[in-house]
């Protein structure tokens, strides 16, 4: 109920927001796309818990329809999301997107349900947080639900600064009983505890600075409210403790070009009435461009990871080096392959992915995907709930 009550508040925001300008011109430009994914995941291993399966097919559904007047100054953009899955916790629906955009001058305003995207390293995005994880999308956190904001932006000499405002905390989706990626206890997503009394009505707020500077790309960033990530404690008699608590977090993004290298860094420190803590994420992509004059080029990447919260953290990502490779054809059907093996560098576990695209025709793409969890350390905390959920993954999407 209260998903609808946000929507139809966003709503009201847009018609104030339209009915304030009454010079609108009677010429609209309209844009509509519909985009139809058929998703087949296959499992490498047997099952771990009872009702889940090895082979989970699944359609996703993602219209996207924007509409433009006075010259592009205003708009209205909205993007659905909705997957049908065996699993019935993954068939969900979800605006990813759905706001009022108005530019005028060196500023730029948006009022209601909106993607960001902050970030600059391959393996793990640190700073992102403006977004809460659609963790029953995808393993490695890159799905993201749509978030209510409002967000001012203002482009000066000095840099882009960004202000956020987020009055409702969304709550991050979790795999069911039957569900591949989940814990031996169910966490489940409308049980998950809040610090604050508001809860999920805490008025969360976010500043951003960026700038470039010749071959330097910097971001520092500011977030005050309800934390994306759960404080989550499993206990063997009483079962599982989960909270969402209000945090400060302070961000760090830099990036440095110089000739084939891209130097890359991203930084946070968070703290909140349970813990603080550091991450870290830096390394390089190195690009060896148009090998033997064939239009192939290579980029070879490599990333430290660092968290110091240890088993306490909610992710696999303390204390790990990343060693990847992106390929990209440049052909005429844009092929692109990412593969890369995250390694503990404390234990033996490690997670090998692999990330390819192929466009098929004009109107049609192939996507394949896959994650090998290996030597999965019995002392992992975190990812030993899924060293049985290697899975190879082929999704057909075709653009209408």
């Amino acid at each position: 109920m209260k998903k609808y009550i946000i929507y139809i508040s966003v709503g009201l925001l847009l018609s104030i927001a339209n009915a304030q300008d009454e010079t609108i011109d009677k010429a609209l430009n309209h844009d509509l796309e519909l985009d139809i994914e058929l998703e087949n995941r296959y499992f490498l291993e047997a099952r771990a818990f009872d009702g889940q399966k090895r082979y989970y097919p699944s359609l996703a559904l993602r219209p996207k329809y924007t509409v433009e007047w006075k010259d592009g100054d205003h708009s209205l953009n909205v993007e659905g999301f909705v997957r049908f899955d065996r699993d019935g916790e993954r068939t969900h629906f979800d605006f990813r997107e759905f706001y009022y955009h108005k530019i005028k001058g060196n500023w730029e305003l948006s009022i209601g349900l909106k993607k960001v995207f902050w970030g600059v390293t391959e393996s793990n995005h640190l700073v992102d947080i403006i977004n809460q994880t659609d963790a029953i999308e995808s393993f490695d956190g890159e799905e993201k639900l749509g978030q209510p904001m409002v967000q001012f932006s203002i482009y000066t000499n000095w840099g882009t600064f960004d202000l956020f405002y987020l009055p409702f905390h969304r709550k991050r989706t979790l795999p069911g009983s039957i569900g591949r990626f989940r814990f031996p206890v169910i966490i489940k997503a409308d049980e998950v505890l809040y610090e604050s009394a508001s809860k999920e009505w805490h008025q969360d707020l976010a500043l951003r600075y960026a700038n470039s500077i010749n071959s330097v790309d910097l971001g520092l960033s500011y977030f005050y409210g309800t934390g994306r990530e759960p404080f989550v404690q499993f206990d063997d008699q009483s079962g599982i403790m989960a909270l969402y608590p209000v945090i400060h977090q302070f961000g760090l993004e830099l990036q440095i070009t110089n000739n084939a290298f891209m130097w890359k860094l991203e930084s946070i420190y968070r703290s909140n009435a349970l813990q603080k803590f550091v991450g870290l994420n830096t390394g390089f992509e190195y690009t060896i461009s148009n090998i033997k004059s064939s239009g192939v080029d290579i980029g070879l990447i490599l990333e430290y990871l660092y968290d110091d919260r240890g088993d306490l953290a909610f992710n696999a990502l303390q204390n790990d080096c990343f060693m990847g490779s992106r390929i990209a054809f440049n052909d005429m059907q844009d092929t692109s392959i990412l593969l890369g093996v995250i390694s503990d560098l404390e234990k033996s576990s490690k997670i090998i992915g692999i990330e390819a695209s192929r466009r098929l025709g004009s109107t049609m793409k192939l996507e394949l995907e896959g994650r090998l969890f290996t030597s999965i350390a019995e002392n992992e905390v975190f990812l030993s709930n899924f060293k049985k959920d290697s899975f190879l993954g082929l999704t057909l999407i075709k653009y209408f």
